[in-house]
């Protein structure tokens, strides 16, 4: 950490009226940790391969590419679902997405799953305990799990355990709540199989990687890969056909943390960008569409699209309706993840292997059952 960080962090005096919050809030959470850990806190396994992605700080980490990524690398050989606690939706308890979810009915994220790949089933729960059983009550046979988000989620016992950390905010540097952006303590990344480092540049040296990787300091059973991040095809929201960016100027519709390398890659890609930017995960109000459709209809440019995010654009299609009256382009432009330094066979086949090892334990297990 630089000498500036430093100073940043022991003498900001917001941050020490912060420290003593964060102390209590550490040390529930400890407290919390070592109680399963020493086994008071007992952790339910289930039937079916687990595997959770997740992160140890708030804000995005990359999570959702990632479970897409392991969706595509699943999807053709299991039957896969996802459970997602569904963040911000207007619903509550268990439910499994079908044609009239959207939304605000499972959330943003889970229905970006929903509309993408239409063989997965996809699910929300904010009790993951709870909601697995009746996942597998309702769709027996399901073959693997994905759960979004779960690495606080000791009362389950995923059988993989992904831990995903920001190139630009690694959890080593960070500091718990309300001090920094930690659910909980740095040491908590010992409980992961994976570590995953996202947003990598694409040029990231492998000197860099060695440098990041001896920060974490993984365990002898821990494996460090390193992701980045990369623009897909784009496409049209109403009927998915696929566009092109090539000389477009684009008024780009956004709700992110940081849409600066978003902003970044469409000047490079577009003739120009106009940023309409709301709060992360912001549900679209008629006030929105007024602004957005009064932004494209005076900028007085040829060949213009109105282009938006794939989990922005599951927001934006709860308004689907008047969006058709525009008769206005409305481009969806998807991202997704690269493995980094030829590792993606070596990652693939880790995740392939404990599934396939986990289905067929069961499998014999059963067959015992039976046989006696």
């Amino acid at each position: 950490m630089s000498q500036k960080n430093i100073l940043y962090y022991f003498f900001s005096p917001l941050r020490i009226l912060l420290y003593p919050f964060s102390v209590l809030y550490g040390g529930v959470v400890w407290l919390r940790n070592r109680l399963y850990d020493t086994g008071f806190s007992s952790a339910v396994e289930f039937s079916v391969p687990v595997i959770s992605v997740g992160n140890l700080s708030v804000g995005g980490t990359g999570k959702t590419p990632h479970v897409e990524y392991l969706v595509n690398l699943l999807q053709y050989r299991y039957k896969v679902a996802t459970m997602s606690r569904g963040y911000k939706r207007h619903t509550q308890g268990f439910m499994v997405a079908d044609a009239n979810s959207n939304a605000l009915r499972i959330g943003d994220e889970p229905m970006q799953y929903h509309m993408k790949f239409p063989e997965l089933t996809v699910s929300v729960a904010e009790e993951r305990l709870t909601g697995i059983p009746a996942l597998l009550q309702r769709k027996p046979d399901i073959d693997v799990i994905l759960l979004d988000d779960a690495y606080q989620h000791r009362s389950v016992k995923a059988g993989l355990n992904i831990l995903i950390t920001d190139f630009s905010k690694p959890f080593y540097e960070d500091h718990i709540l309300p001090l920094g952006r930690l659910r909980e303590g740095p040491s908590a990344y010992k409980r992961a199989d994976l570590i995953i480092v996202s947003k990598c540049p694409a040029n990231m040296s492998t000197q860099k990687a060695v440098e990041i990787e001896q920060k974490i300091n993984p365990l002898q059973n821990q494996q460090v890969f390193f992701t980045g991040i990369q623009y897909d095809k784009p496409y049209e929201l109403m009927n998915r056909d696929e566009h092109t960016l090539t000389n477009a100027n684009v008024v780009l519709v956004c709700c992110i943390a940081n849409p600066a390398p978003l902003i970044s890659h469409l000047e490079q890609t577009a003739k120009s960008v106009h940023v309409l930017s709301y709060p992360d995960h912001h549900y679209f109000l008629s006030k929105d569409l007024e602004e957005i459709q009064a932004a494209y209809d005076n900028w007085k440019v040829e060949n213009k699209v109105i282009l938006t995010t794939e989990k922005d654009a599951t927001r934006l299609y709860l308004h689907k309706d008047k969006l058709k009256d525009w008769t206005i382009p409305i481009i969806v432009l998807p991202i997704k993840v690269a493995v980094l330094f030829n590792k993606e066979k070596e990652f693939n086949q880790i995740v392939l292997n404990y599934v396939e090892k986990e289905i067929s334990q069961n499998l014999d297990m059963q067959y015992e059952e039976i046989t006696g």
